[in-house]
């Protein structure tokens, strides 16, 4: 039963493009209203004050909606929508002029963050995303939120891949002691 939920709603937001194709007000307030709650998700990945974040997301919106004649339903709608606010991310914090990349080449190890265990919550661990230097916060969420390779992010911010991979290390790096800090924290309160 369920598969069949997921096709109708497939053709219903294929339809409600139709419609919003066709400046059919009513069907683009839907889509809105589908897509809002993630596409800010996106957006506050990237911009740390969240009525910022929001009208990034408003300004994408209007994007998404001046621009549908140009989604091919090539792959999904929803990622569609989740690059544009990606770009609109960029382009603002580039005119906020809050982005500065550090242009040296990658000489980092493969280290992860994955080999801390911790009980951190997640405004916790977004907190230490958003204390992150912009250059670092955009390629770190670019990279292990959005799933872009380094050529692309290199591509999307006019930087070098060596320029990615070195902030993308930084940013692990940098919140890898954050977490190391906040364990040795809980760890010191706990045995008090």
């Amino acid at each position: 039963m369920k598969l069949l939920k997921v096709i109708q709603l497939h053709k219903n937001e294929r339809a409600l493009i139709k419609k919003a194709l066709k400046n059919n007000r009513e069907a683009q307030h839907v889509l809105f209203e589908l897509h809002a709650p993630k596409m800010l998700s996106v957006c506050r990945y990237y911009v740390k004050d969240l009525q910022q974040a929001e009208e990034v997301m408003l300004n994408g919106f209007f994007k998404v909606f001046s621009n549908l004649n140009s989604f091919k339903s090539e792959g999904s709608f929803e990622g569609w929508i989740r690059r544009i606010m990606v770009r609109e991310s960029i382009s603002y914090l580039r005119q906020q002029k809050k982005v500065e990349f550090s242009v040296e080449d990658f000489h980092g190890t493969n280290e992860t963050v994955n080999n801390i265990n911790s009980e951190i919550e997640v405004a916790q661990i977004q907190q230490y995303i958003d204390s992150l230097p912009e250059g670092y916060k955009m390629v770190f969420n670019m990279y292990a939120i959005e799933g872009y390779k380094h050529h692309e992010i290199a591509n999307m911010l006019c930087i070098t891949e060596g320029t990615s991979k070195s902030q993308l290390f930084k940013a692990r790096k940098m919140l890898q002691e954050k977490l190391k800090e906040s364990n040795k924290t809980r760890t010191s309160y706990g045995t008090s």
